[in-house]
């Protein structure tokens, strides 16, 4: 979509340094609804869909809209310039041009269905099932874009349901990265969540996963040992703040698991600055793990390597 830069008056010129170009008022060019016009072009339009030319359609809507905003049929062409768009797989153009109807007409009757396309392909895009119209090859869109979307989706209608299905989508998206880049946005996605969208039906999975994600680190090898303890801190949100939710029992059976995983942890340790060395630092974690575990297989390898390091 483009904005023709015609000559502004200052107070147009400063506006125009405030924000983008559709937050704007119609430039001065282009406030008459020149409603004779915008029938001429999409009329055009339709006469371009209805011989195959999608292209030429999708360029007579686009200049419908950018010319001729406050014609009657400004909203329908952005509309349907949107679908065409879809129809060819141009999925972050699609997106563009619903969000251009949002953004100027929201007094539209196709304003909500704008805001569901929307809604439905920032979730496609993030469950990988965006697929181009002919060739039926996955759209190669980045997690970064796929964001961008869903955080347009959740700002759109922020008390809709939407919101908050879109917030927690942001997580997952970021959670399948599968890697420790991904888990710290998914985690600051799912808090955003929680503190934002408290009582949507999201929210109890969303903290959920905080705590499975610091686990699912620290088992990685992640050298923060905190995460064990932020995990076992966010469990106990989770069962605090919804009780009675589907994974309750889950995350009981996770934070009893977290005493071994902690006390494996301080071993591993041990064990890493017994390689180095470092025999002070390996009998400070030994006798960690000697005073943690109270008895066991790594109680025992605990006090023999401590034995063996000359300490008690």
């Amino acid at each position: 979509m483009r904005f023709s830069r015609l000559a502004l008056p200052a107070a147009a010129i400063l506006l125009a340094s405030c924000g983008d170009d559709a937050d704007l008022p119609p430039l001065v060019g282009n406030a008459s609804p020149n409603n004779e016009r915008a029938e001429a072009l999409f009329s055009e339009a339709q006469n371009a869909e209805g011989a195959g030319k999608r292209d030429k359609a999708i360029k007579l809507y686009d200049t419908l809209g950018d010319e001729m905003p406050l014609a009657k049929r400004a909203p329908e062409a952005r509309f349907r310039q949107g679908e065409l768009l879809e129809q060819a797989g141009e999925i972050p153009k699609a997106f563009d041009a619903y969000q251009e109807l949002i953004s100027r007409y929201n007094n539209s009757n196709l304003y909500e269905k704008a805001l569901n396309r929307q809604a439905s392909m920032a979730q496609s895009a993030a469950d990988g099932q965006v697929k181009t119209s002919f060739l039926g090859l996955k759209a190669s869109i980045s997690n970064e874009r796929i964001t961008g979307m869903l955080e347009k989706v959740r700002d759109n209608a922020p008390r809709s349901p939407q919101a908050s299905k879109a917030q927690f989508t942001i997580g997952e998206l970021w959670e399948s990265q599968g890697n420790s880049s991904g888990s710290g946005k998914a985690i600051a996605a799912y808090r955003e969540l929680v503190i934002e969208y408290p009582d949507s039906k999201e929210a109890p999975e969303g903290q959920f996963r905080i705590g499975k994600i610091l686990l699912e680190e620290a088992r990685r090898g992640n050298q923060d040992q905190a995460n064990i303890d932020r995990s076992r801190e966010a469990f106990q949100d989770y069962l605090r703040l919804y009780p009675g939710h589907s994974k309750n029992g889950e995350a009981r059976q996770l934070m009893a698991n977290l005493g071994g995983e902690d006390i494996q942890r301080s071993f591993n340790v041990a064990e890493f600055y017994e390689r180095k060395g470092e025999t002070a630092s390996a009998r400070f974690y030994y006798e960690e793990v000697v005073r943690k575990s109270k008895s066991g297989e790594l109680h025992d390898k605990a006090k023999a390597r401590l034995a063996a390091l000359g300490g008690n």
